[in-house]
């Protein structure tokens, strides 16, 4: 798939859920937000049938994310019936740690291949504020247990406030290399502003060189993180919804009052 600018789509960022397990100050608000109906989320057979139309025209990358996608039931099935789409070269998640430990091998064992956690700090006592009650430790655990089962190569996503040489980022470089983990800096960005910006060791950002289309939790195709437009796979069908955001691909993302981090994935 070509967009009107000339990039190859290769890239399908799939939201499974907008629930999480974490309230993340930069995420949703303490009290938390109104959570989509069960019957309005995709079924994994949805899921995995518009990643089948995908794929055919030209998707080769698929990241199953959130909310958290391992607060999800039996996320291994969906993984399995990811897997098994010919033509998937990269099927990987992004996920917070929080359950990995008691997910990584299951989820090894049904096809993904890697992962990324979310990881803003090495401070148990900051990591419990930056995400209202989070356990460090249980991240740690999970990603230990991401590097038993083979789910690599492993990349910490840190979320900074505007530089890597913050006391909280430094620690999960000091924590990647230690461990021979890669890192990715992200800083805060806002929607409703527009504002983002590229992310440092990553290509998260780079409208430019950008590469992804995302399937909402809700069946909702959108041609850019930083867009109100989208296109229902359940009104349109699959490849009618992806065509249609693939021609509305901007050539740079603005802003957008419709768009959440937790229904759409990050």
């Amino acid at each position: 798939m070509i967009d009107a600018f000339g990039r190859a789509i290769t890239y399908l960022r799939i939201s499974i859920t907008d629930r999480c397990n974490l309230r993340c100050e930069y995420c949703m608000p303490p009290q938390g937000v109104p959570l989509v109906a069960h019957e309005d989320i995709l079924s994994y057979e949805e899921i995995a049938e518009v990643a089948r139309v995908a794929v055919s025209m030209g998707i080769e990358k698929i990241r199953v994310t959130g909310g958290e996608p391992l607060a999800r039931r039996h996320i291994e099935r969906l993984v399995a019936l990811l897997a098994a789409i010919p033509g998937v070269r990269d099927l990987a998640m992004t996920t917070n740690g929080i359950l990995l430990a008691e997910n990584a091998a299951a989820l090894k064992k049904a096809g993904l291949m890697r992962v990324n956690v979310s990881l803003d700090t090495l401070n148990p006592r900051r990591f419990a504020q930056l995400t209202r009650g989070g356990e460090l430790q249980r991240v740690l655990d999970g990603i230990a247990a991401a590097q038993a089962a083979g789910l690599s190569p492993i990349k910490l996503n840190c979320v900074m406030a505007s530089s890597r040489e913050e006391p909280d980022a430094r620690s999960v470089a000091d924590f990647g290399r230690k461990e021979g983990l890669e890192v990715r800096y992200i800083r805060r960005m806002n929607l409703r502003e527009g504002r983002f910006s590229i992310v440092e060791g990553g290509s998260g950002g780079d409208c430019a060189r950008c590469n992804r289309l995302r399937l909402s939790c809700t069946g909702v195709v959108r041609p850019c993180l930083f867009s109100e437009l989208g296109f229902s796979v359940r009104e349109l069908g699959a490849r009618a919804a992806l065509e249609q955001a693939l021609a509305s691909k901007p050539r740079c993302g603005m802003s957008s009052d419709l768009s959440t981090l937790k229904s759409i994935g990050g």
